[in-house]
């Protein structure tokens, strides 16, 4: 039985949510999204929330269960208030710029500049301190991770020095080079 299945999806009073066909559409004030609900599962829109049930017990529907509860309240969260994920460069000259509020220009170290075009739904913006940040902010949670990661596999961290592209507050365990005996 799916605990994070059963417990019901608060809906804020800026949000407004729609079931037609197999299809869950949410509103707010950030944006809008939709999911297509895929197996045995019935969703149950009240006034002011939103319960998720399966209608068979069998092992597909009860991996479903907590899954579109889950994608059901990040969209709903990410409609009212967004979501956010930071990115550290670091790196002797490593640098980042911003072209035409969607274009990510990267200095990484390679022969030639990277420019990334961002989809429309994510705002960008970029820090000059001690190490260069880059701020991502959506209202889709899954779009957000996708472009982070993909932001973040041009150069992952390497494990001598430390040097790439990271999540600030992630952990790179370092090796000991060939001197340290």
């Amino acid at each position: 039985m799916s605990r994070i299945g059963n417990i019901p999806v608060l809906i804020p009073n800026n949000v407004f949510v729609k079931k037609q066909d197999n299809i869950i559409y949410i509103k707010g004030p950030l944006g809008k999204l939709n999911q297509k609900i895929i197996g045995d599962i019935n969703i149950i829109i009240n006034h002011n929330n939103i319960i998720v049930k399966r209608k068979h017990n069998d092992k597909k529907n009860r991996a479903l269960h907590g899954l579109y509860r889950m994608l059901i309240y990040n969209m709903i969260k990410g409609v009212s208030n967004g979501f956010k994920k930071k990115l550290e460069l670091i790196g002797v000259g490593f640098r980042a710029n911003i072209n035409n509020n969607q274009i990510l220009n990267l200095n990484i170290g390679y022969s030639h500049n990277i420019m990334i075009k961002l989809p429309q739904s994510i705002t960008l913006e970029v820090k000059m301190e001690k190490n260069t940040q880059i701020i991502l902010k959506s209202y889709d949670k899954q779009l957000l991770g996708i472009v982070a990661a993909k932001i973040r596999s041009l150069r992952k961290p390497e494990p001598y020095k430390g040097k790439g592209i990271r999540y600030i507050n992630e952990y790179v365990i370092k090796k000991p080079g060939k001197s340290a005996k």
